[in-house]
């Protein structure tokens, strides 16, 4: 099975120094383990540059350009990208009216209409509410503390 990995999972798996670290690292080991595929959009590695580089005082990680290039090219070779494709902005568009989404979490919707576009059906993320009002796509939102 296919896992799109969210931004979070990727920013706990790569910045060893989290608190939620070792728990997002034994979730991807265990799916992997168990011959899961765990991937990647564009989008995610845009959040994820975000994330790092961001200042400490605003909810980054203060990560130097430099650093977040390092820690990206890891990412990348760790969930393979799920290329972009023209189904995701009417899929998007499709979720964000039926589902009445607005503000940050068009993020998430958008990332839900790359997993339809792609057939995949499962996200590992800390934010598992985040992603409750896609049951009926069937979506489902693993914690990886619960792997």
């Amino acid at each position: 099975m296919i896992y799109l990995a969210d931004t979070n999972v990727l920013l706990r798996v790569l910045h060893r120094t989290d608190p939620r670290h070792p728990i997002a690292r034994a979730a991807v080991r265990k799916l992997r383990a168990n011959g899961d595929q765990l991937q990647a959009t564009s989008q995610n590695f845009a959040e994820f540059w975000n994330a790092l580089t961001r200042p400490i005082n605003r909810n980054g990680f203060g990560l130097s350009p430099l650093e977040t290039d390092q820690l990206l090219r890891m990412a990348e070779r760790l969930f393979p990208l799920l290329p972009d494709s023209p189904a995701v902005y009417p899929e998007w568009r499709r979720l964000v009216v039926i589902y009445g989404v607005s503000g940050v979490q068009v993020h998430d919707a958008r990332l839900v209409a790359a997993m339809i576009s792609h057939g995949v059906t499962h996200i590992l993320t800390f934010n598992t509410a985040d992603f409750a009002r896609y049951a009926p796509e069937e979506i489902v939102a693993v914690d990886p503390a619960t792997v």
